[in-house]
């Protein structure tokens, strides 16, 4: 199998904080591989290195010759001036550069520059590549080209991105959460896309099923070590586990010798001859390595909410438009104490919308939220919170308390209560700026549950957050003494956490489905399917009625008119006359000779030639079978 890229012993560090170390890795081609680590520990950095934009302390870094590698920025960034169509095809591939040029020059109707193009994406077989990057466009709903760069929100750059990236087809692609802004039916396409692909992959995801379905091998960075799964996700979940338990099984048996050489060493006296020295030697070799026990990462979210009552909120034809934009039409619902209610629908249907209509932070046209008097929301939104930059970790949690209810009268000092959430006491002296956009999200969410709300409205709570604290997360939701909304694209987060779903189609149209994600569609699919089968069924008697039509009609007849004879004659003549003039006018635009007039003038004739052809032949056909 032919290597991709190699890493050998790479180390890289930010000052004093030391990232990861003498990190050994082989990509090979056709492998897809998935990064795991926690916040902060520097999977970004890492493909930053790879893709050439950052530097590295020590190591080397191989790659094969004249590879191709395309590169998906967790927060991309294009030049303003751009249009949307311009941003897609923003590459140094060739044929990427023709297409581009050859869509300007469609658009502004530029007769001398087609004339040029369509001769050199003749030769560069591009039709087919502009048929690709088109579907790919479609399915990540980018319609708007002319629309500006500088116009487009961070998720809308993110789609631009990811089009421009697939659009180049490069040997090696390097994803940064791809999956982050796209809605279901997005992401399962890609999903389905990347794991039919032959391009290699690394990439960095929080989606499990992601992973589970399109990677093959599974890196993880933990305690500033790599290691490396030959498998998928749930492969890579067994390996990990046993691998654990043969650690502490072998630290268990460390940590007592470590005892015994202590208690050793201390009984002897200051001044020892040389025989001893070996077992010196080992001590301190002991000593290293039950310093370096593994810490789990287990963040625990054991928090007392506040009490809640049986009234939560009841919504009473709750209506609400943007323009022509319906979100919701004559809404009702009451919502039961302890529910766990996930949202999810396309991108633009009012899911984000809906929930700032409920919270009070968005104006609705007529109805009404009634939301009961014990309600505390505590709201993790999309966009996040802007912290104080130069503020310390600590201080931003202490700005809001000194301690953490836990219940039962217990409580838990602040600093402690970050420990769980893998802030380690150095980490909180560090001031906020020194943060990677996970760990600010993981703070982030330790100030939402830091106020004991016992209503949690998460708004993708997924989006830059790590594995491991998803899984923790995931625990606290289930356990939640209070209730829970969910707006997620995350479908195993969603299947984990939330008993039934509220999924918005668009223009108001609002389903309430009893069940996970995984069940709704499943659900969905045997509807579709039933609907497949239903029109085949249709079209097949459809089609058998107008057969059956046609051969009683054509068993009727035994020769062709006098006026079909002549019309069959006619035709063979006007088939004949019309495939030499398409031949000549095509070779009279292969010359180069014609003016624009000309140019525009014989391509529309070439177009109607070809019409008149189809049109003809089908008759000529229908009617030979009865000469």
């Amino acid at each position: 199998m032919v290597s991709y890229i190699q890493i050998n012993d790479l180390t890289k560090s930010f000052g004093d904080l030391l990232l990861f170390e003498k990190l050994t890795l082989n990509i090979s081609q056709g492998e897809k591989v998935g990064l795991i680590a926690p916040n902060g520990s520097g999977k970004t950095t890492l493909l930053n290195i790879i893709a050439g934009k950052e530097n590295y302390d020590s190591g080397e870094l191989t790659f094969r010759n004249d590879l191709r590698i395309g590169y998906l920025e967790q927060s991309p960034i294009y030049p303003p001036h751009l249009s949307v169509l311009q941003a897609c095809f923003y590459s140094e591939n060739e044929t990427v550069r023709l297409l581009s040029a050859y869509e300007q020059a469609m658009e502004k109707n530029d007769v001398e520059a087609l004339q040029d193009l369509i001769v050199k994406m003749e030769a560069a077989n591009a039709w087919d590549y502009e048929r690709k990057a088109k579907s790919i466009l479609g399915k990540l709903n980018i319609i708007d080209y002319n629309q500006s760069i500088s116009e487009l929100s961070g998720g809308q750059l993110k789609r631009i991105a990811l089009a421009n990236v697939l659009i180049t087809e490069p040997e090696f692609l390097i994803l940064d959460e791809p999956t982050n802004h796209l809605d279901l039916k997005m992401t399962e396409w890609l999903e389905d896309f990347l794991s039919h692909t032959n391009v290699t992959i690394l990439m960095i995801t929080h989606d499990r099923y992601f992973l589970e379905r399109v990677c093959n091998q599974i890196v993880e960075i933990e305690q500033k070590h790599l290691y490396k799964y030959k498998g998928s996700y749930n492969f890579y979940l067994q390996k990990r586990e046993e691998r654990h338990l043969a650690e502490n099984a072998e630290m268990d048996r460390a940590q007592n010798l470590f005892r015994k050489e202590l208690d050793w060493m201390r009984r002897q006296p200051q001044a020892r001859g040389s025989k001893a020295k070996y077992r010196k030697d080992a001590f301190y070799e002991l000593e290293e390595k039950t310093k370096g026990q593994r810490v789990q990462g287990n963040v625990n979210l054991g928090v007392k909410s506040s009490y809640i009552g049986k009234k939560i909120f009841e919504a009473k034809h709750v209506t609400k438009s943007f323009g022509d934009l319906k979100i919701t039409k004559d809404f009702n619902y009451v919502f039961s104490r302890y529910e766990k209610m996930g949202i999810v629908g396309y991108n633009g249907t009012g899911k984000s919308t809906f929930i700032k209509m409920l919270l009070g932070l968005e104006p609705y046209d007529s109805g009404v939220f009634d939301i009961g008097e014990t309600v505390q929301f505590g709201y993790y939104s999309q966009e996040g919170i802007q912290f104080d930059e130069q503020l310390k970790v600590i201080d931003v949690a202490r700005d809001i308390a000194e301690y953490v209810d836990l219940g039962n009268g217990e409580r838990m000092n602040v600093s402690h209560f970050l420990t769980y959430f893998l802030f380690e006491p150095s980490r909180q002296n560090d001031f906020v700026y020194k943060l990677s956009g996970g760990e600010r999200r993981r703070l982030y969410l330790c100030t939402v549950l830091m106020r004991n709300p016992n209503f949690l409205v998460l708004d993708e709570p997924t989006n830059d957050l790590d594995i491991i604290t998803l899984n923790v997360l995931e625990e606290y939701l289930k356990d939640f003494k209070g209730c829970v909304i969910v707006v997620s694209h995350d479908r195993y987060f969603m299947d984990k956490v939330v008993s039934h779903l509220m999924v918005f189609k668009g223009q108001g149209e609002i389903q309430n489905f009893p069940g996970s994600y995984s069940d709704y569609r499943e659900w969905k699919e045997k509807i579709e399917l039933a609907e497949r089968e239903a029109s085949f069924e249709k079209e097949a008697e459809e089609k058998e009625i107008t057969t059956t039509k046609r051969y009683r009609k054509e068993a009727s007849k035994k020769r062709l008119t006098y006026k079909e004879q002549k019309e069959y004659d006619a035709l063979e003549i006007e088939i004949e006359e019309l495939e030499e003039e398409q031949k000549t006018i095509e070779s009279e635009l292969s010359s180069g000779t014609l003016s624009n007039e000309d140019l525009l003038f014989k391509s529309q004739r070439v177009s109607e030639i070809i019409d008149s052809l189809n049109e003809k032949t089908n008759r000529w056909l229908e009617l030979s079978e009865w000469v």
